[in-house]
């Protein structure tokens, strides 16, 4: 008996317990803004805004806030890739 309590209570909390939504990156912009916010009960949190063109632009829009400018990590830049290094022959 007290064993299935302790199941169904497990299992009650796991779905009570609160969705964790996965924070994503946007692959369409090279600058994102991390915004630090804090919350209404004491718990605070963060979040980042990437749909920023340019570091400056992104600065201008996170002056006054508690925020900073990043690079974004996922944005797929436009370079060729480096060539194809040389082989060098063994004489023998």
């Amino acid at each position: 008996m007290r064993l299935s309590l302790l199941t169904l209570t497990a299992i009650a909390t796991m779905f009570m317990a609160a969705d964790a939504s996965a924070q994503t990156y946007d692959p369409r912009y090279p600058v994102c803004m991390h915004v630090f916010t804090t919350g209404g009960r004491g718990g605070g949190g963060d979040y980042f805004d990437c749909s920023f063109t340019s570091l400056p632009q992104c600065r201008a829009s996170a002056s006054g806030l508690a925020a900073s400018c990043d690079v974004n990590p996922y944005f797929a830049f436009d370079e060729p890739p480096p060539p194809p290094r040389k082989r060098h022959k063994r004489v023998y």
